[in-house]
């Protein structure tokens, strides 16, 4: 990782002449005055005018002035604009502040500055300002627009602690269960072609389709079950048979609204097995708080990182190797629940 300097106009009297007398001593030992101008952060034109000067008529002659123009002269936001600008990105959506995007862009925050206060600044010195204010482009993070956010605030803060509790005192397993779909002619990853070319990939029939539900905990451990058709409440059944099957320990299985999940037979199954497993629902439309929904991000960008499948089975194999492998790393399971959204369910 490249050490950043600090601007020299923001140095000290005491600290820029230190290194106007070491620019000048490594000159003088040989080093180039672009070398010397990189090592200490300084501009190659500063450190050779440094020289010029020096060798002419010694240290009297060097440049006491600072030179360049003052950080900060010259911007088109005040300070008090910029701190209000900086407030909207971080409480506001763009939406919620009137600005027409799905997320804070470049653009998007060129047009708040213009709804704001009436300034047309370029995509380009919003980029300036954005970094100066230590933001970074990142991959949104997706939120449910019908999310209730006390029923959010309850599950944090009192419903998931009680389960925590309870799963302590009864020394169950807390597992985080969800289903997904992979496809064959999915690809997430970028590829490289020659400018004004796109980059293309073969892809086979889009119908070639498999699917998982699986269910992991804070520990690492992983229970699964691929299948190709769609989710009933016969089929969940099987998976919670199965999932009994692998552990000794009560269950706490913590699932989405699906339908499959509050069926009937779902609920008469678990009130029959109640000794050994205990339901319990998420809060409506809030995938980002369940920790195998990471899994299944990590999933579909690794099955198809060496080729895509040519059939239905080739994809539920891959599927399976993927998970197989998994439930032999419990470190990288438990490195889901270090995002976050989830960092909430870690444990100790």
């Amino acid at each position: 990782m490249a050490i950043s300097l600090p601007d020299a106009r923001q140095l000290s009297d005491e600290v820029l002449e230190a290194l106007r007398l070491r620019a000048l001593r490594g000159c003088e030992l040989g080093y180039s005055e672009s070398e010397v101008a990189d090592l200490l952060g300084l501009r190659r034109e500063t450190v050779s005018r440094w020289w010029s000067a020096y060798a002419d008529h010694g240290l009297n002659a060097l440049p006491q002035a600072r030179t360049g123009r003052p950080i900060g002269s010259g911007r088109i936001l005040s300070d008090q604009q910029a701190a209000r600008i900086q407030a909207i990105l971080d409480q506001q959506s763009p939406e919620q502040a009137g600005v027409a995007s799905p997320v804070w862009s470049r653009r998007a925050v060129a047009d708040l500055i213009r709804k704001e206060y009436g300034v047309s600044i370029p995509v380009r010195t919003v980029g300036e300002y954005l970094k100066r204010w230590n933001y970074t482009a990142k991959r949104p993070r997706r939120h449910a627009k019908d999310q209730d956010p006390e029923e959010v605030r309850e599950w944090l803060e009192e419903t998931y602690p009680a389960i925590e509790e309870r799963a302590a005192q009864e020394d169950a397993e807390i597992a985080w269960c969800d289903e997904t779909g992979a496809s064959a002619d999915e690809h997430p990853r970028c590829g490289y072609a020659r400018k004004g070319r796109p980059a293309t990939i073969e892809v086979p029939d889009h119908h070639i389709r498999a699917n998982l539900v699986s269910a992991i905990s804070n520990e690492g451990s992983v229970h699964f079950m691929t299948y190709t058709e769609t989710m009933t409440a016969a089929r969940f059944i099987t998976f919670l048979n199965q999932l009994l099957s692998g552990t000794t320990r009560k269950v706490f299985l913590i699932l989405d609204h699906l339908k499959a999940h509050e069926a009937k037979a779902v609920a008469n199954w678990v009130a029959e097995h109640q000794d050994r497993i205990e339901l319990f629902p998420m809060p409506c439309s809030t995938p980002e708080l369940n920790a195998d929904e990471y899994l299944n991000n990590d999933l579909k960008g690794t099955i198809n990182a060496t080729g895509l499948p040519g059939s239905k089975e080739d994809l539920r194999s891959r599927i399976e190797w993927f998970m197989y492998r998994l439930a032999h790393l419990p470190e990288r399971v438990q490195q889901y629940f270090e995002h976050p959204c989830v960092q909430y369910a870690a444990g100790v």
